[in-house]
């Protein structure tokens, strides 16, 4: 099963991350702040109080929200388009 293994917080909303594939590499969040789980985590202060969660295993913010490994892992390699 795919998980993050180790994040980073980097500026303008992107993450280092590593996977337990091995795969690492930074992700741009920037376009991906979209809904109402996210309008918090616009705010630089509040994206960067993202943490691993040891139940999902993957990034996830204190109100909740989250981000499957799946996803950021296709973020990471480009396989995924932005949602813009």
């Amino acid at each position: 099963m795919l998980h993050v293994d180790s994040l980073r917080v980097l500026p303008h909303f992107r993450l280092w991350l590593r996977f337990n594939d091995g795969v690492e590499g930074i992700v741009d969040l920037s376009a991906e702040m979209t809904g109402p789980m996210f309008t918090a985590l616009r705010d630089p202060a509040q994206f960067a109080t993202v943490r691993l969660d040891p139940e999902l295993r993957s990034v996830a913010w204190p109100n909740g929200a989250d981000l499957a490994p799946e996803f950021l892992r296709a973020l990471v390699v480009g396989s995924v388009p932005s949602s813009t």
